[in-house]
C-alpha cells in the first residue's frame, strides 16, 4: 500500500517536473528561432538576390509580431 502511494506520489512530482521542462524547452527554441535562425534566413534571401521573398516574410512576420504585442496589451 505505502509502495502505490509513494509510486502515486513520484509520478506526481516528477511528471509535473517533466511538464516544465518541455515547456522551458519550447520556450528557449521559440526564442531561438526567433532571433537567430529568422533573421540568418533573412539575411541569406537578401545576398542571394531574393529580396522578392525576404520582403513578404519579413512583412508577414512583422505584422504577426504586431497583432500579438497589440492583443497581449488588451
Amino acid at each position: 500500500m505505502f509502495t502505490f502511494v509513494f509510486l502515486i506520489c513520484m509520478f506526481g512530482i516528477f511528471g509535473r517536473l517533466i511538464g516544465f521542462a518541455f515547456d522551458m524547452a519550447w520556450g528557449l527554441t521559440k526564442v531561438l528561432f526567433t532571433l537567430v535562425f529568422l533573421p540568418l534566413i533573412i539575411l541569406f534571401f537578401l545576398f542571394k538576390g531574393l529580396l522578392y521573398i525576404a520582403i513578404p516574410i519579413l512583412a508577414v512576420v512583422g505584422l504577426a509580431t504586431l497583432f500579438k504585442s497589440l492583443d497581449a496589451r488588451v
